[in-house]
């Protein structure tokens, strides 16, 4: 085994041994190890089993993370992406009143496609249309909406019938032990400590237990992992019906399922460029070796993660950890994936996580990614307003959806009336079309 470890990740030629590589990895996981508690609770709110999602997590993150590091031989891990669950459970489930079962059809057709572009070489295509501001502003409008979520799950904003929001009630224990776990991973982050978030959810969750707001679980902390039957092939279900393939190739499913594609193919392309630069192996244009193995690794993951229950896999930024602390091969992404496989029997104990407790690791994370605004130039009118409404219509319209389709269009109508018609896409005025059809319909209907 060490022997075949050595030879089929080179581990001679790229300076590293077994012993580094693994440890890398579980560092890696403890850095995104959140995911385990912050995606069953997001998905959860759709009605989806939230025993069953954990499962699911956590298959799907062993499954995609070993993909990368068996086809591509890449140190980056993979998991169902923070933003685009926020998109699946509240834009397009709770907003636009979709079953969950509709999303994670959604979901498969994206993984598809996906796999098609990616075969076909469309992905550098694709890219490179797609306004550069657009590409700025939607991780950013992405980051202010999921600080909004974490602020809202924890009662820190609540509603107001008169000034639609205000700040929350500082009696409740949900918004102490939001602001606990948000100190605490604050602090650890400015004092560079890997897994901070993973140890403000523990803090924020022995707050919430020394307050009497949680048990510990009864019997074991490990336990057979939870069924995911509940889950499990749903995102296939509609196309065994002729009502389901009405909805497949409905306008919804259309723009469900670009917006799906257009923020996973962009947030996984700029995760990739960004942890593997740190290995010095990235050419002038950011491009890499084996970089289409990588994107075959999450088109076929979130293909997968589709069936199995949960929303689009990507690539997660926090794999950077790993590579920082030596991971220089797919054995960094082999340990980590070890280590969800050995979270999968704790369930008990993760699942003892109050919501409250993960809504700091959701505000740290629209943090890192409103970071993506400061490369805008908001003195061009034509790109700054465009990507303002972009950022601006995500937290204020509760839908990513909502954001990227005005944000679209205002750029399409600024760049054509001010004589920069030269500076829109073929691809941006199809997708404009769309659109604007989209709305039209939805107008007649309410007419109707």
């Amino acid at each position: 085994m060490k022997q075949f470890l050595y030879h089929f990740f080179q581990l001679k030629e790229n300076q590293t041994t077994i012993k580094k590589e693994l440890l890398a990895g579980i560092i890696t996981f403890l850095t995104m190890s959140y995911v385990l508690i912050v995606n069953p609770n997001i998905l959860s709110e759709t009605g989806m089993d939230r025993e069953a999602l954990f499962t699911t997590t956590a298959l799907a993150t062993i499954l995609a993370t070993l993909l990368m590091a068996f086809l591509a031989k890449l140190p980056i891990a993979q998991g169902p992406g923070m933003g685009l669950n926020s998109f699946f459970a509240f834009s397009v489930v709770l907003g636009l009143g979709y079953s969950w079962q509709f999303a994670l059809t959604a979901v498969f057709i994206e993984g598809v496609i996906f796999i098609l572009l990616t075969f076909f070489n469309i992905r550098e295509i694709i890219i490179k249309s797609i306004p550069n501001v657009l590409k700025d502003a939607i991780p950013a409008g992405i980051g202010l909406f999921i600080a909004l979520i974490g602020f809202k799950v924890s009662g820190i904003v609540v509603s107001n019938p008169n000034t639609l929001v205000s700040l929350g009630d500082f009696s409740q224990h949900n918004v102490w032990i939001a602001f606990a776990g948000l100190i605490v991973t604050a602090i650890f982050f400015a004092r560079n400590v890997n897994g901070a978030i993973l140890i403000g959810i523990i803090v924020s969750t022995i707050f919430a237990f020394i307050l009497g707001d949680i048990t510990l679980p009864e019997g074991s902390f490990m336990s057979v992992p939870p069924s995911i039957s509940p889950i499990f092939g749903k995102a296939i279900e509609p196309m065994l019906t002729l009502e389901g393939w009405k909805q497949i190739f409905s306008v919804d499913m259309l723009i469900i399922v670009f917006t799906f594609l257009f923020v996973n193919l962009f947030d996984t392309v700029g995760t990739l460029i960004g942890v593997v630069s740190k290995m010095g192996i990235t050419d002038k244009d950011g491009n890499f070796p084996r970089m289409k193995k990588a994107l075959f690794s999450d088109a076929i993951g979130t293909t997968a993660g589709a069936i199995l229950g949960t929303s689009t896999i990507t690539a997660y930024v926090e794999s950077a950890a790993g590579v920082a602390s030596g991971g220089k091969t797919g054995l960094t992404s082999v340990g980590t994936a070890l280590m969800f496989l050995l979270a999968l029997f704790f369930a008990p104990l993760f699942l003892m996580v109050p919501t409250a407790a993960t809504a700091p690791a959701l505000i740290i994370i629209g943090l890192f990614m409103i970071s993506s605004v400061a490369k805008i130039n908001f003195s061009d009118f034509t790109e700054g307003l465009p990507a303002f409404l972009t950022i601006a219509f995500m937290p204020f319209t509760y839908s990513i959806a909502e954001g990227i389709v005005f944000g679209m269009l205002s750029f399409m109508i600024l760049k054509v009336f001010s004589g920069r018609h030269k500076e829109v896409s073929m691809t941006v005025y199809l997708v404009s079309v769309l659109f604007i059809l989209k709305i039209v319909l939805d107008a007649l209907h309410i007419l109707g």
